[in-house]
Formats: C-alpha cells, sequence, structure tokens
C-alpha cells in the first residue's frame, strides 16, 4: 500500500543472473541452456508447459508472461471460490497490475510486498501471508467486499478506497485488459449465489480448490519416502531454517495442482509458501522458479532451502516440470503427486535427474564446499 509516487517495480527475477547450472551430460549442456535462457517458454494449460496460468500470452496488443498468467489465475481461482462476482476479480487483478504488473515482488514503497503492495505495517497481515498470492488475494476481497455498493461504483473508485494510492487515476485504465486476463480462467455465472453467512468452506477450497486438470508436473523418480531422523539439523540461518521448516512441516498434505497451500501444494506451490514464511518471494510455477535466485554449481555446493529441479512426470532436461527442496542431512521434501502428496526424498534418488539448482536466500557457501 502506498502514499507516495509509486516508480516502475521489478523486472523479471531472472534479469541479470547468471543461468542455471546443470547436472546433465556434457552434449546436452548447450540445449538446455539455450532452452531455459531464452525467454518465452511457450504452450500452457493442462497439455502445456505453463503451468495453471497457461504460459506467456497476448491478449490484445499486449504480452503478460508466464508468471503474469499464473498469478492472474490465482486470483480468479480464489474470488471464484468465495462465489464472489466476476467483476470482484477484474478489480483485483486491476489493482495487481498497477502495483506490482502482476508479480510477487519484495519490496515497494516503506514496507510494501507482494502483488497488491500491501504493507504489514497497516494490519495487511504477515510477509508470509502477503507474499503468498492465493492469501494476499483473500486479503484484498476480505476489504473490498466490506465497501458499501462496491460491484457499482465508477471504474477505478473500489481499487482506490481499498489501496489509497497517491495516484488514483492509475487503476482505471487497467481494468479493460483485466477483464481480458479473469476472461481467460473464469468459468461458470458472473455473478454466483453468495456463500451462506458464515461458510467458511468457500474461503478454505481458495487455496486448494483443483484447476479443473489432471495431475500437471508430478515427479517421475521411483517412489522411496523417508523419515525425518529424530537428529535432523535444521538450518542455522534464519531465513533458511524458516523456510526448510515450514516445508517439513507440510508433510502428508495432499498434491493439487495450482494449489499454493495452506490445505494442499502443488510442488512449486509448496516452494513458493516455504519461502513465502521466509520472507522472501518466489515467482509462480516452476518454469518460473527455476530463473529466481541465483545458480548453484553442483551439489556439493547446495545449502538447505536451494531448489532442485528435475523433468518431472511432463517435462524435460530443457524445460524442467518438477520442484522440490533441499532440506539438509542428504533429504528433499517435495509434493511428489497427486497419490503421494507431499513426503520426504532422499536426494541421492534426485541426483541423476537433476538438471538445475537455484539458490534463493541465506549464507553462500563458498566453492567446493560439501553439501551440508
Amino acid at each position: 500500500m502506498h502514499d507516495a509516487q509509486r516508480t516502475g517495480l521489478r523486472p523479471a527475477i531472472a534479469a541479470g543472473l547468471a543461468a542455471a547450472v546443470f547436472v546433465v551430460p556434457v552434449a546436452m549442456v548447450g540445449a538446455v541452456l539455450m532452452s531455459i535462457t531464452g525467454g518465452v517458454i511457450a504452450g500452457g494449460g493442462c497439455g502445456g508447459d505453463g503451468g495453471p496460468g497457461g504460459g506467456s500470452q497476448q491478449l490484445g496488443d499486449r504480452t503478460w508472461s508466464a508468471e503474469q498468467m499464473n498469478n492472474t489465475q490465482t486470483i480468479t481461482q480464489v474470488t471464484q471460490s468465495r462465489r464472489l462476482p466476476r467483476r470482484a476479480a477484474v478489480l483485483a487483478v486491476a489493482t495487481a497490475i498497477v502495483e506490482s504488473q502482476l508479480t510477487n515482488v519484495h519490496y515497494g514503497d516503506r514496507d510494501s510486498l507482494g502483488l497488491f503492495q500491501q504493507r504489514p505495517s497497516q494490519g495487511w497481515g504477515s510477509p508470509a501471508d502477503i507474499l503468498n498470492p492465493a492469501a494476499a488475494t483473500g486479503k484484498f476481497l476480505d476489504h473490498l467486499v466490506a465497501l458499501p455498493n462496491w460491484q457499482h461504483l465508477p471504474p477505478g473508485v473500489a481499487e482506490q478506497l481499498v489501496q489509497r494510492s497517491g495516484h488514483p487515476e492509475r487503476y482505471a485504465p487497467q481494468e479493460p485488459p483485466a477483464a481480458a486476463l479473469v476472461g481467460k480462467f473464469w468459468t461458470g455465472p458472473d455473478n454466483p449465489s453468495p456463500p451462506p453467512p458464515g461458510d467458511q468452506v468457500a474461503r478454505l477450497a481458495a487455496f486448494t480448490s483443483p484447476t479443473g486438470c489432471g495431475d500437471q508436473g508430478g515427479s517421475n523418480i521411483p517412489l522411496n519416502p523417508q523419515r525425518l531422523p529424530p537428529s535432523f539439523p535444521l538450518p542455522t540461518d534464519p531465513q533458511q531454517r524458516v523456510a526448510v521448516s515450514y516445508a517439513l512441516a507440510q508433510v502428508g498434505k495432499p498434491y493439487v495442482w495450482g494449489a499454493k497451500g495452506p490445505n494442499a501444494f502443488d510442488c512449486s506451490g509448496l516452494m513458493q509458501a516455504a519461502w513465502a514464511a521466509a520472507g522472501v518471494p518466489l515467482s509462480s510455477g516452476t518454469t518460473n522458479q527455476v530463473h529466481d535466485g541465483t545458480a548453484v554449481g553442483s551439489l556439493h555446493q547446495v545449502q538447505p532451502g536451494d531448489l532442485l529441479f528435475i523433468p518431472g512426470s511432463l517435462g524435460t532436461a530443457s524445460n524442467p516440470r518438477h520442484v522440490g527442496m533441499y532440506a539438509g542431512a542428504g533429504l528433499v521434501v517435495n509434493a511428489y503427486d497427486e497419490k503421494a502428496g507431499v513426503i520426504i526424498e532422499s536426494v541421492d534418488t534426485w541426483t541423476p535427474q537433476i538438471v538445475a539448482i537455484r539458490h534463493i536466500a541465506g549464507t553462500t557457501t563458498p566453492p567446493g564446499s560439501p553439501q551440508t
């Protein structure tokens, strides 16, 4: 949230960062590097490679990135799960376009964070909630529907009443592109029947409802769950400790494609929620997260909290579709697939298929140091 003038927000997370480092045969490295660093990955939807949002798409005269489409899908899904009118989703997306260009940013005016630039100091929730796109959307909708006659206010007015921006004129022009984006994902009536008073089912469903697609991006590694040893050492770095602890606490929860918690997760949703708990934003979707953070040279340098990428059930070495978190002590935690849910596995099982490693935050291990 802001009162002062807002300048342009972050470029893509991957801008200026080194390409991911790949643990694959030398003959494949060139093709893999070209694919992952080459920009837009085509395809999407239930049969493509763009995640729940369907990958980058052009609507009118504007091209929207895969992350922007994924975040639109999340906003629309949360709105529908609460049985709110379609206009609520349009207003939320228009707000996110203005505030963050529909990306999950870790900075802004004063302590503003996330899609909607909500401020922890102003009662919008913890950084963990604000940096979780589904939870942040829910908080925006809470404030929106508390406005009298919100559905019938002139363009830009409802957004301004929620956001209290220093530049209220910026919202109305974004409602038409927001409507086009929401139209890609909205299903059913524009004004569904509202839930009964006090009904919490719709609110919970907002974080776990399926996208209508089958299992997407599940693991292709033979299932071999591990137990967390009694003497398991949590990381000493504060951010890594929170992220790893959060991920491990979700073991046993179901896998739902597109879910970002708290009741279910897909693989990238678990990574996003875990690092959000540590106050660090991640992009939405595996194909975007493979560019987050910085590259790690090999498993000899991996740290707890680092993201490990493998092809998964639908991906390839050049387009990995499954991600897990290195937890330390030779273990990986990940949302495996629809049958197994969130589990712990041995990193030795993953090693032959790891094609990228990304360091998100925390202490930096000197090159060549042993894995911890």
